[in-house]
């Protein structure tokens, strides 16, 4: 069993499904004591049974909370001021996304977006700083869109282009103190998301896959166990000397 981050706390947010998920199961199972936060409690008492015990034998933790509600993080923040006392791996992965091509994008749809993606982001980072000491670890979620024209999705993409820039801001601004910001970037990666977020049918996403795999180098789509060996490499001591970078996973389709 990979020990890699024994002793080590780690909090995912949107942790209950995709991306989140598998990315808590594979710090829980290389020893981390995981939290996980998310919306609906249904997915986040599902998310636990599916991880499971650590290899430490510590169960992951699941919060209920909305990033976009700074009551929330402060919520989380506290549980675990109180159990752990520290942080040491934060992967701020909870977004939303929707589409609506420009001459039809409404109030609602930009501020939905904004709040969850970029100021969720910014506060959950902010609130974690005081448990987190020299030598932790930031990574963000955002994402290939953010450098790629996307038809009716440029609300969205705004939002991933901010996350990238903040990881250079951060590593500036945490200068000294030893914490590493980075960001990952997915490429296609089919997630529950591409249902519950973008309302997508299976034969939707299915059309959109094929149209999209000729642009992919390697020819198929990521998985979620590809983005989260990204995040746990970026998160552990073998990526110590980068800090305010974006690691692209995928496929190469950004790189063409």
């Amino acid at each position: 069993m990979n020990s890699q981050f024994d002793g080590k706390v780690a909090l995912v947010t949107g942790g209950s499904s995709g991306i989140g998920l598998a990315t808590a199961k594979l710090f829980a199972q290389r020893g981390a004591t995981v939290y996980i936060t998310g919306r609906r409690q249904k997915e986040l008492d599902e998310a636990v049974q599916e991880i499971g015990p650590s290899a430490t034998g510590i169960s992951v933790t699941a919060i209920q909370g909305d990033v976009s509600r700074l009551g929330d993080i402060d919520k989380v923040y506290q549980i675990i001021r109180e159990q752990k006392g520290k942080l040491d791996i934060l992967f701020a992965n909870a977004g939303i996304g929707e589409f609506a091509p420009l001459g039809q994008i409404k109030e609602e749809h930009f501020d939905k977006q904004f709040d969850v993606n970029v100021k969720g982001t910014l506060f959950t980072v902010q609130g974690a700083l005081p448990l987190m000491a020299a030598g932790s670890a930031i990574v963000l979620n955002a994402s290939l869109v953010s450098i790629k024209g996307i038809p009716a999705f440029s609300v969205y993409s705004a939002t991933k282009a901010a996350l990238r820039s903040f990881a250079r801001s951060w590593a500036v601004d945490l200068k000294g103190k030893g914490i590493r910001v980075n960001a990952v970037s997915p490429g296609v990666i089919p997630t529950p998301g591409y249902h519950t977020n973008l309302g997508m049918t299976q034969q939707q996403l299915d059309d959109y896959i094929q149209s999209v795999t000729p642009a992919i180098p390697l020819g198929r789509t990521g998985t979620t166990d590809e983005i989260a060996k990204a995040v746990a490499f970026l998160a552990s001591d073998e990526s110590s000397y980068i800090t305010g970078s974006e690691l692209f996973v995928d496929g190469g389709q950004a790189q063409i």
